[in-house]
């Protein structure tokens, strides 16, 4: 826990030259229906302007103009909020890559294809309470919030102005957040999360994708108070390192270096506090595809890419430096061929087993540490209670997958009678048909009597001289 908590604050350095009184004061005077909120006829100078600012990254994968066209069409669809697209379609031109200026768009669309394929969400999706009615109250975790926005993306144009037009919007989403979910409140590393879908969109519609990413995704559990899933994160990436890279995993670990030195920051930011915007946006490009797995896929990938060049490191200090500061800055190239590693990957059933096994673990430490029975019994307590959430967690999942199956039995049953209704008209479509062909040659018959031999006729006369 202690590198867990370590790992916490390393996440972003220390601000500590920005007015953090001033900012508060100017913050709380101001109307929570900001000036963002506030609707305007058409695009100003100023919203072009922003919108310039957001998008300033490189990127990643250059998208084709082929490519281009692909999402164009798909995103132009009438009533596509209603319409199932081919996933091995979309899961192509998400690899193929995402057009920065539709990248926004393009996340709300997987978003919408994700609640087609999963039509009964989980129960702890949060209460439906609209935006600026939350914008209205007031939060506990004000001073937190406004603690971290300069230390948010610092020398991103959009947010490095203090009070100005993208640290305004940021604390109003972190706000909206800590009052929509009282569990997670806010926490260190969401304020990147939810910078990176302001860059692409706009507030409101930031705010309902980090909702999104929150409760459908499976982000939110890495974000809750007790920090047991980020513990359970950081196992399950050292058992990945073992089965995959076993020199790296063994190098690592005869300098006792453990992911939660280094990758705490990588699963709480998305990667956002480190790597480039580029590299990250294509992150958050798989996120909204296949879901929080993906973080693990891009750890994994990146330890692995560079393996070669982390075992030449000796020491404790030189290896955290080089995974915490050089990895992220080591070219594009390198990072798009980390991204087409992850498309290729599948390791959920690994996942799975570590998470079992992590569990299984902890069990055998409590029954074999020399304990007090009142410590024996927190430390019980505490396992039953996460035994307890993930029983919840669980159970919903499989109320979820019940729902599923009766909705493909009802669908199944009803394509059953109209397959049987088909048969049915098909076979008296063809009776109709042989009686029609009947009533024709029956009619060709009477025709031809009817019209009976045609006379013959007696050659002419020869005309006398």
């Amino acid at each position: 826990m202690a590198h867990v908590k370590n790992a916490l604050c390393q996440i972003i350095q220390s601000w500590e030259s920005f007015p953090h009184d001033l900012l508060l004061s100017q913050f709380v005077k101001m109307d929570p229906l900001a000036p963002s909120q506030k609707k305007r006829k058409g695009p100003s100078e100023n919203d072009l302007l922003n919108k310039r600012l957001k998008l300033d990254y490189e990127e990643i994968t250059p998208c084709l103009k082929e490519v281009t066209t692909v999402w164009e069409k798909m995103l132009a669809t009438p009533g596509r909020s209603k319409i199932k697209f081919d996933m091995e379609k979309m899961h192509s031109a998400v690899g193929q890559g995402v057009p920065r200026h539709h990248r926004g768009e393009i996340w709300k669309f997987l978003a919408e294809q994700h609640h087609l394929k999963h039509q009964f969400p989980s129960k702890q999706q949060p209460k439906d309470t609209p935006y600026k009615e939350l914008l209205k109250q007031l939060t506990s975790q004000q001073h937190a919030i406004l603690i971290d926005l300069g230390r948010t993306f610092p020398t991103h144009p959009y947010f490095s102005a203090q009070l100005g037009a993208g640290q305004l919007s940021l604390y109003n989403i972190l706000k909206a957040y800590s009052l929509l979910d009282q569990e997670v409140g806010y926490c260190q590393g969401l304020s990147f999360v939810a910078g990176i879908l302001l860059l692409h969109m706009g507030e409101e519609e930031a705010f309902n994708m980090l909702k999104f990413l929150m409760f459908d995704m499976g982000l939110r559990k890495q974000y809750r108070p007790d920090m047991i899933i980020l513990q359970i994160q950081m196992y399950q990436l050292s058992r990945l390192l073992h089965d995959y890279h076993r020199d790296l995993y063994n190098h690592l670990e005869e300098h006792e270096i453990g992911p939660s030195l280094y990758a705490a920051p990588w699963f709480l930011t998305v990667f956002a506090s480190q790597f480039p915007l580029g590299f990250v946006a294509r992150v958050f490009d798989m996120i909204f595809l296949q879901g929080s797995e993906v973080i693990f896929k891009v750890a994994l990938s990146l330890l692995g890419s560079h393996k070669p060049l982390i075992l030449q490191h000796e020491n404790l200090e030189t290896i955290v430096d080089f995974i915490k500061s050089t990895l992220p800055n080591l070219g594009l190239v390198q990072m798009e061929k980390t991204i087409s590693q992850v498309f290729e990957m599948d390791i959920s059933k690994q996942l799975q087993a570590y998470e079992v096994e992590y569990h299984v673990l902890q069990e055998e430490l409590i029954d074999s540490s020399p304990l007090s029975d009142n410590q024996r019994m927190d430390k019980l307590e505490k396992t039953n209670s996460s035994l307890r959430k993930q029983n919840l967690d669980l159970l919903e999942q499989l109320q979820v997958a019940n729902g599923r199956i009766q909705s493909l039995e009802a669908t199944i049953e009803r394509l059953l009678t109209s397959e049987s209704k088909l048969k049915q008209a098909t076979l008296a479509l063809e009776l109709e048909r042989s009686a029609l062909l009947q009533t024709v040659a029956q009619l060709q018959g009477q025709m031809a009597e009817l019209s009976g031999p045609e006379p013959e006729h007696a050659p002419p006369e020869p005309v006398g001289d």
